[in-house]
């Protein structure tokens, strides 16, 4: 409660002290001689008395400008153009008026000269769609990756996972001087690049993926693009980073660029076991997934496992509990031959071995059952991935390109856990493969300037087999008639192949309305095959009835989908019909079921553009899903070491409808911005589960049960506070879900589930030695059925950082977790630093770090679902201290 009361009374002062003091708005219009206006006209307020900057602002599209200041005193107001002469005023503000104007006249300056060049540097610029930011005004010059300068970039969010985001939206790619080498798994680059080269950084608006479509799809995406210094182009450099700590931890990273104008090639390696997250997670390069976006038919086709052993998600972060491994190397190229062909090509190998430690005390708590299980939990997962990729992209003409992307993937998991289950010491062995080959052409043709055709094919296919073993036997009661039993085996070979092709037209109209229509047929075949055997040792005893699945599942999805984007002025309608006709066909051991049925998902938007600040968009749809492998199998299949689940054995057809309103005030690049979002979801019909719930053992039937609700609103601020040079940041999410089940044969219960969460936190931007960083959350979870279990927890930080010369940096980070479920041992602290001296401009430095300082062994949570509760122990990383080195070349 303390932690809370300090946040808000900070809260309150800053809120108090900010508006303590009249502002003064300083105005007006800057033209030239002939009252022509003149637009990006920088403007300078400096204090009179020791010449230090104030504000700055620069002239829009209709020559105003604006400064808006608490400060008093006497000022200049300098205002400077290219081309033209620097004029200054003397301006005096008392802080009783609210309002001074200025028009402004600046006259045209004349250079006889040979030879000149003129270079304007303003810290951002926009043009267009593109806004321009010069990293030299915004680094503090201890950013050692990508991501550390870009978390320096006004605008730019980075959260704990790596995505980067603008505002509220995740970008859709980082790209190097207009090449982008990982798509959607930028991470790569962002975590490994080093920052020292890159001179602009720019944000794209309305960025569209392939480029003839630009200006005539509808797009919101937004990308950034990393733009080099001179110096860094058309030669070979990098940098080496060599760490050592106690504890036999170690670190190696490398990275070897060169980006020229005809071939760009970028090579990284990363190995450490100090719990560092080299790639951030690899699926986004190699399963991509866009939506409403031309051309990504089967973006949404893989295979999913159906058991998995792997670490839990923790609230803390990712490398306070993995214990790795972890080896990289990924070479990665662009080339550009002529004009005309592009070749990009990415290749992976990647090896990790991760250890983790769990303990957990489950409590069961229904109306028909009451028990607890203790496990106490080790796990071991290595796994090696090999991952390559080759996109070949050919301008047949200036308005038609030819682009083919091939991907093959490779991956080998191990995983091993040593369970000691209510005393009962266990052994379970996982070995998994992943094989996948994907092949994807796209030809696109651009006409008339406002017209575009595209026709997409794609095939994939995708093995995933798998062979568990389990050294004990949990299931008498489900299985009473076979003894002796000592262990269990479950053999699973599940395989996808999908083939797609789809043709799209786009139309931008004379006055922006959008028609697009799209025609195509997609087929997907999933083979799975599982067998649950009963052992003896090593000597098959049975393979018991309705545990076996040996099916193969059919779906040919042939669509029309068209929209149209009625626009009146700012506002805009948008109207979308699919149209589904789907050949279902299921066969298993003499079993043959066939479906045809005939479907249409209508949606309708509005998105109004009310003035320059504020924005609003609204969608309502009606949809209708086809039901996928997972929901229809039909033989019981262990998805854990005492869990078996199983689908409906039948085709099915899920109706829901969804209501979307989101609205905007401000722009992320102002000094306010807010956004607030809502979603309700109404499934008139849905899958949910009958679960046979026992000590040692549950049983899980899929089941299809009407009416579930869901609605979510959440909302966050952002200002940026000019007196004390911080960013403020407010959220507040609130989510509600209602749902039934059965449990045990028990009727149908009601269950609901509540979330509610609130946070805030202060981000400085000093010029100066010191800056901060202070945030806090709390999150509230209930589920209510015929007993109500509720948490509340609460995570607070505080960031510090010291520059005190071009030498010598030193970070500071301190995190606080607080439980309220728990009496006791019911706090945890967390404190880390980051120091940094540099011996060799630009050459060498050397580094010292430390990591949970306080040597925090073991952290508990709290969890709760519709049976009961669970307390998880996680084993911590011991105290680390870290000495690295770092040469650049």
């Amino acid at each position: 409660m303390g932690a809370r009361l300090i946040f808000f009374h900070l809260f309150i002062y800053l809120f108090v002290y900010n508006s303590s003091s009249a502002q003064t708005e300083i105005f007006g219009f800057i033209s030239d001689k002939d009252d022509i206006e003149l637009t990006a006209v920088n403007v300078v307020m400096k204090d009179k008395t020791n010449d230090s900057i104030i504000d700055y602002c620069f002239s829009d599209v209709d020559g105003k400008y604006k400064i808006s200041t608490k400060a008093t005193g006497y000022f200049y107001l300098t205002f400077s153009s290219l081309g033209y002469e620097n004029f200054t005023i003397n301006i005096f503000v008392d802080g009783t008026e609210k309002s001074i104007n200025q028009n402004i006249t600046l006259n045209e300056k004349y250079l006889e000269l040979n030879q000149i060049i003129i270079q304007a540097s303003k810290p951002i610029s926009e043009k267009k769609d593109t806004i321009t930011f010069k990293t030299k005004n915004f680094v503090q010059g201890n950013e050692q990756t990508v991501e550390d300068l870009l978390k320096r970039i006004p605008g730019l969010h980075i959260d704990s996972q790596g995505s980067i985001k603008i505002g509220n939206q995740e970008i859709e790619k980082l790209m190097i001087d207009g090449d982008d080498f990982f798509e959607k798994g930028y991470r790569i680059l962002s975590k490994n690049m080093p920052a020292y080269p890159i001179e602009e950084v720019e944000v794209l608006l309305n960025y569209s993926n392939n480029n003839l479509l630009k200006d005539i799809e509808e797009s919101n995406k937004v990308a950034l693009n990393l733009k080099l210094d001179e110096k860094s182009k058309r030669i070979w450099f990098g940098n080496l980073e060599i760490g050592y700590g106690n504890n036999d931890n170690y670190v190696f990273r490398g990275n070897l660029m060169n980006f020229g104008k005809k071939s760009k090639y970028y090579i990284l390696s990363n190995l450490n076991n100090i719990g560092n997250d080299a790639v951030g997670n690899i699926n986004f390069l190699i399963r991509p997934s866009r939506t409403n976006e031309p051309a990504t038919i089967g973006d949404n086709q893989h295979v999913t496992d159906l058991l998995n052993l792997s670490s839990s998600n923790l609230s803390l972060k990712e490398s306070r509990t993995n214990f790795n491994n972890a080896a990289l190397v990924s070479l990665n190229a662009i080339f550009n031959p002529s004009e005309k062909l592009k070749i990009k090509t990415n290749g992976f190998f990647n090896s990790d071995e991760i250890d983790f430690f769990r303990n957990r005390i489950d409590v069961v708590n229904t109306d028909s059952v009451d028990f607890t299980n203790i496990e106490n939990y080790y796990l071991q997962n290595k796994n090696r991935t090999a991952f390559g990729k080759v996109d070949i992209n050919y301008s047949i003409s200036k308005n038609k390109t030819l682009e083919t992307v091939t991907k093959f993937n490779n991956g080998h998991f191990e995983d091993t856990s040593n369970l000691v289950f209510n005393g009962d010491s266990t052994i379970e062995k996982l070995n998994s493969t992943n094989s996948l080959f994907d092949q994807k052409i796209s030809y696109t043709s651009k006409f008339d300037n406002n017209k575009a055709f595209l026709l997409t094919g794609r095939f994939i296919n995708e093995k995933a087999p798998q062979n568990y073993q389990l050294n004990q036997f949990f299931y008498q009661d489900l299985f009473p008639d076979f003894e002796p039993i000592d262990n269990v085996k479950q053999q699973t070979t599940n395989q996808m192949q999908f083939v797609g092709v789809e043709a799209h037209l786009l139309n931008r109209k004379p006055n922006d309305d959008l028609f697009e229509l799209l025609i195509g047929n997609e087929y997907r075949k999933d083979k799975l095959n599982t067998a649950f055997l009963l052992l003896n040792n090593e000597m098959v005893v049975d393979k018991p009835e309705g545990y076996q699945n040996l099916l193969t599942y059919h779906v040919n999805n042939l669509y029309i989908k068209g929209k149209y984007e009625y626009k009146i002025g700012d506002l805009s309608l948008v109207s979308k019909i699919h149209l589904h006709q789907l050949f279902n066909k299921f066969t298993s051991t003499f079993i043959f079921k066939n479906q045809n049925p005939f479907f249409i998902n209508p949606s309708i938007g509005l998105n109004w553009k009310i003035d320059d600040k504020n924005k609003i968009t609204s969608t309502y749809s009606y949809n209708k899903t086809n039901s996928n492998l997972l929901e229809v199998y039909n033989g019981f299949v262990l998805t854990n070491f005492r869990t078996f689940s199983k689908g409906t054995d039948d085709f099915s057809q899920l109706d829901a409808s969804s209501l979307l309103v989101d609205y905007k005030f401000g722009n992320w690049s102002e000094r306010f911005f807010a956004n607030t979002f809502f979603l309700y979801n109404k499934n008139y019909n849905f899958f949910s589960t009958n679960s046979l719930i026992e000590q040692n053992f549950t049983q899980i039937d899929k089941i299809i049960i009407k009416d579930r609700e869901f609605f979510t609103i959440s909302s966050n601020l952002n200002y940026y506070f000019k007196r004390i040079s911080s960013n403020l940041k407010i959220n507040f999410g609130y989510s509600k879900s209602e749902y039934k089940n059965i449990v045990n044969d028990s009727d149908l219960r009601n269950v609901t589930s509540k979330t509610s969460n609130y946070g805030i936190e202060l981000r400085s931007g000093f010029n100066g030695i010191f800056n901060y960083h202070i945030g806090t959350k709390w999150t509230t979870n209930q589920i209510r059925t015929s007993i109500v279990n509720s948490f509340t927890d609460n995570i607070s930080f505080l960031d510090l950082s010291f520059i005190f010369n071009n030498k010598f940096d030193f970070q500071f980070q301190s995190e606080r977790y607080y439980f309220g479920n728990f009496e006791t041992d019911n706090i945890y602290f967390f404190l880390d630093f980051e120091a940094k001296y540099i011996l060799v401009k630009n050459k060498l430095s050397i580094g010292f770090s430390g990591r949970n300082l306080s040597n925090t062994i073991k952290f508990r949570n709290f969890s709760i679902s519709d049976i009961g509760t669970s307390t998880t122990e996680y084993r911590l990383l011991p105290r680390l201290l870290l000495l690295k080195i770092e040469y650049r070349f």
